[in-house]
């Protein structure tokens, strides 16, 4: 499974071994978690803005309820083995 760095400032950067992807509404998302396997801390990515000249999108973490709920239902579906609460 791919591991991801993410940049949260110039100085600062966490990673991420990245679950799946999918694309709703013309938004592509990630899961990511901070583990490999097993229980850990997951958060969703949205895309906000794809890296023409660097090469680096970047991405913010989902917090509206409704999308949220939206997007996880449609991780849940393609990872049987995940759910989350």
């Amino acid at each position: 499974m791919e591991k991801v760095k993410f940049m949260l400032d110039e100085k600062e950067s966490v990673e991420f071994f990245v679950l799946e992807q999918t694309k709703l509404s013309g938004n592509q998302y990630l899961l990511v978690s901070d583990v490999e396997e097993g229980d850990g801390n997951a958060l969703i990515l949205k895309e906000i803005a794809a890296g023409e000249e660097k090469k680096e999108n970047v991405y913010e973490v989902v917090e509206d309820d409704m999308e949220l709920g939206a997007v996880a239902a449609v991780f849940e579906s393609l990872l049987e083995d995940i759910e989350f609460s």
